[in-house]
């Protein structure tokens, strides 16, 4: 007992059977395992697994914004009219675009107003007409022309006849008429420069008088929105300068000009156009929906088609000629296309804002399958018709024409027949 009688203990702890009885619950709180915050101390194998990391913290990016509170009916419907106004927005912006940025060559000034002219103005002809072509190669063909029984040509003829032969390929174009009970000559040279964008024409007329001679030199310039043209020659025995210009503003408006100067007789002719083509067909690519069906709805899925490749279904066509040689200066064309390649409406109005007189011819064409019927009627009740047949239905059959020309106003009529032979 003189000794204290402890024994060293092992493993840096006290044995439970050396403790007292009264300190033997300190005992136990002392051996509760422990995790410091600053990773030191304790057990490692008994400390607890640190939290998950959050989803993003890896890469160093933010953690995910919590979801959006769900939005009301009300508020759902004003995004809805917000997106789908924006998208007709677009479609609208992209379509005046794709219209803003196609521009077509309106083609040459003297044919623009000849597509409408065509629906008012029938070559009507009595007695008997027969025209015989024979294609002697790809590239030359000859016409006989042959007109009996008539009482319209000049000096009182009866009969005429002309042969005509052409030789054309994919530049130029040669062409000569040769009139034996005249004795007169016409010729043309067409050729092509600059790959297209130019065209020189010649044109030559002999007569055995030679009061009707004339010889005039032609030059068609062609932009991608414009075509222009130069004349210079001599008819009646002096020169002729001329020049014309038609400038397409849209794919469908186009306005021009052309001036004539003849020194023979002191002329200067002058004439202006307005050319304007608007309306579409109710049927577009062939899906029976029309234009105004697709743009009522504003939140249909199908894009209206571009202007450019609807063919407009009416055009008119205004010409001022101040010094010409038809006593009506004014005159109004009006096109319309009931059914394509079916049925073509025409009017023209020509008039004088001084002194009032005006005339009004009525035109309509019908096209069927081996036949086309042509009527016009003018303000003084003038008919005239002609109506053209397809004799088979392979091509270059020979084709039946019959005209007439009613004037009830001066009691006189005139009928003709035609046919034309394919060789």
């Amino acid at each position: 007992m003189g000794s204290s009688g402890s024994k060293p203990t092992t493993g840096g702890g006290s044995s439970p059977s050396m403790i007292s009885p009264s300190l033997l619950p300190f005992y136990f709180l002392s051996q509760i395992p422990t995790t410091k915050c600053d990773g030191s101390g304790g057990d490692n194998n008994n400390s607890p697994l640190p939290p998950p990391p959050l989803a993003g913290a890896a890469d160093g990016s933010a953690p995910p914004a919590p979801p959006a509170p769900p939005l009301s009916s009300s508020e759902q419907q004003q995004q809805q009219n917000n997106s789908s106004d924006s998208g007709s927005g677009d479609d609208s912006i992209a379509r005046a675009a794709a219209s803003a940025s196609v521009m077509i060559n309106p083609g040459p000034y003297e044919q623009a107003s000849g597509e409408l002219k065509r629906l008012v103005m029938i070559d009507t002809h009595d007695g008997f007409r027969c025209d015989i072509n024979k294609q002697l190669s790809p590239y030359l063909a000859v016409v006989h022309s042959f007109w009996l029984g008539t009482n319209m040509l000049p000096d009182g003829k009866k009969r005429t006849y002309t042969w005509l032969a052409q030789v054309a390929d994919e530049s130029s174009l040669v062409f000569a008429r040769i009139d034996p009970s005249n004795l007169s000559v016409d010729g043309r040279l067409h050729k092509s420069l600059f790959g297209g964008m130019a065209v020189a024409k010649l044109q030559l007329g002999l007569s055995n008088e030679g009061q009707a001679d004339q010889c005039l030199l032609d030059v068609d310039l062609n932009g991608l929105s414009w075509s222009g043209n130069l004349k210079y020659g001599s008819m009646g025995g002096g020169p002729v300068y001329g020049c014309a210009f038609h400038q397409g503003i849209t794919s469908r408006l186009s306005m021009g000009g052309e001036g004539m100067y003849v020194a023979a007789n002191g002329n200067m002719m002058s004439n202006y156009l307005l050319k304007y083509s608007f309306g579409t067909h109710n049927n577009v690519g062939g899906n029976n929906k029309s234009l105004s069906s697709l743009s009522s709805s504003p939140t249909t899925t199908e894009a209206l088609p571009p202007p450019s490749t609807t063919p407009p279904s009416s055009t008119v066509c205004v010409q001022f000629a101040p010094s010409g040689p038809s006593p009506m200066p004014l005159t109004l064309n009006y096109k319309r296309i009931v059914t394509p390649k079916r049925v073509t409406l025409g009017a023209e109005l020509s008039c004088d804002p001084v002194s009032l007189a005006s005339q009004v011819v009525i035109g309509a064409e019908f096209k069927f399958n081996r036949s086309k019927l042509h009527v016009a009627v003018d303000g003084t009740a003038k008919m005239q018709s002609q109506l053209e047949i397809t004799l088979g239905k392979e091509p270059g059959q020979p084709r039946l024409s019959l005209s007439a020309e009613l004037d009830h106003m001066r009691d006189e009529m005139k009928f003709g027949y035609g046919l034309a032979i394919d060789g």
